[in-house]
């Protein structure tokens, strides 16, 4: 039996509240389906891949500073070091949009896994701070390319009515990877060529999603655009009861014809034009923004320097307060994930974002009363109290509100489009 509907409606496609309502049998939960499961987790690798490299650098810092003179002497040779990662990751994530509609979302994970390794062997390998930054640039390459296909791939492969919280879980991931590399780093701290291994490991997560991702299909939906009809129909066949399947195949025709009348003459700007993408997007991109006004990629990349200047000298010890931190951000997210459902997307935002502030006047209180001679025990626990504050409420809002409101409610005959237009972010 098949669904019709009349053309721009939505209310009876496969995943709808509509459709869903007429089939409740048909609706599947987040883990009634190993192979969805199994898709999301190899996919959002990725996303472990962009949090470790975020989180790992701020404690090979310290000791590429002890290793390195110049680079103990320069402000600006630390901060190339940090932030040539994220001009690669622009550059991937602006090529990683036309790389997954020309080869693939399979293709371009694969991609993003190569050059993702051969950066980590780079830096694992530099003799002088100059081949380390080259190092930087491919990881963040890899990170840009990954952190456009893992969120398209796990969208396309997941039933609608659990595919936000299956997108979220890469976000998951990312904050997971943070708490990975501080793991990692702390792991190392006695080892010789320290900040080399903590660099250097950032290698295995990718080599192990590049074997794992040959044995994986590519996208169902990039298959049917692709004119790939019988393998597209295999795949979905995992995913899908067979009462379903017929209509989720309909559903891809009709966005297959759509995506033919309209291939010539579509533009980002277009995105615009439709309400539904145009506010999810301004959600979404707005709390993104925030984050980053807030100063929150200061706290990830310098962590343990700034906990050094709140007066624990010792590199081990930073390490592991940096540590606390790492877990409440994961924590952070888990709670986001959990709250999403329960209390809805703007009560999540609204308080969270007034913890952020509370956190936020803290730690710039316990600084200004560093700078006015204030006690170092004060300062020390303002200052980390303030940084786990941050971490914790700005996660449990930013990591799952911006990704929900961007993909939950973004039918998957859009979400191409969609992707395209959050790569100007």
């Amino acid at each position: 039996m098949t669904i019709q509907s009349s053309p721009g409606s939505s209310s009876y496609l496969p995943g709808s509240s509509g459709y869903l309502g007429m089939f409740p049998e048909r609706r599947m939960s987040y883990f009634s389906n190993s192979y969805v499961i199994g898709l999301t987790v190899a996919a959002g690798i990725g996303g472990l891949l962009f949090g470790y490299d975020t989180g790992v650098i701020s404690g090979a810092l310290l000791y590429i500073k002890d290793e390195f003179e110049e680079v103990n002497q320069s402000s600006f040779l630390q901060e190339t070091i940090v932030s040539m990662a994220l001009v690669g990751a622009i550059i991937g994530a602006a090529a990683g949009g036309w790389i997954n509609d020309a080869y693939g979302r399979k293709k371009a994970t694969l991609l993003a896994d190569v050059v993702f390794a051969a950066g980590a062997v780079v830096m694992a390998a530099a003799p002088d701070p100059y081949v380390l930054i080259l190092g930087r640039l491919f990881v963040g390459l890899g990170v840009g390319i990954a952190s456009v296909t893992a969120p398209v791939y796990i969208a396309e492969a997941s039933p609608s009515e659990v595919r936000g919280g299956l997108v979220s879980t890469n976000v998951l991931m990312i904050t997971g990877g943070q708490f990975l590399s501080y793991l990692v780093n702390l792991a190392f701290t006695e080892v010789p060529g320290t900040w080399r291994w903590m660099l250097g490991v950032a290698g295995l997560p990718a080599v192990v999603q590049f074997c794992i991702m040959l044995c994986l299909p590519e996208s169902p939906r990039w298959l049917f655009m692709k004119n790939d009809k019988a393998k597209a129909i295999v795949i979905l066949s995992k995913i899908y009861d067979i009462a379903r399947l017929e209509d989720e195949i309909e559903n891809l025709s009709v966005a297959e014809e759509e995506e033919r009348q309209k291939k010539n003459d579509v533009r980002i700007s277009d995105v615009f034009k439709s309400k539904e993408m145009r506010l999810a997007f301004l959600a979404g991109a707005g709390l993104q923004a925030f984050q980053q006004f807030t100063g929150i990629n200061t706290v990830m990349y310098y962590s343990p320097t700034i906990v050094q200047m709140a007066g624990f000298s010792s590199n081990q010890l930073a390490l592991l307060l940096s540590l606390i931190i790492a877990a409440l951000n994961a924590a952070g997210t888990v709670l986001g994930i959990y709250f999403i459902d329960h209390f809805g997307r703007k009560k999540l935002a609204l308080s969270s974002l007034t913890g952020v502030i509370a956190s936020l006047v803290i730690l710039a209180g316990a600084f200004f009363g560093r700078s006015s001679g204030s006690s170092n025990e004060l300062f020390r626990v303002d200052c980390n109290s303030g940084f786990s504050l941050v971490y914790c409420f700005l996660l449990t809002r930013n990591g799952t509100c911006s990704m929900d409101c961007q993909l939950r409610d973004i039918s998957l005959n859009n979400i191409e489009e969609y992707a395209g237009a959050c790569q100007l972010l």
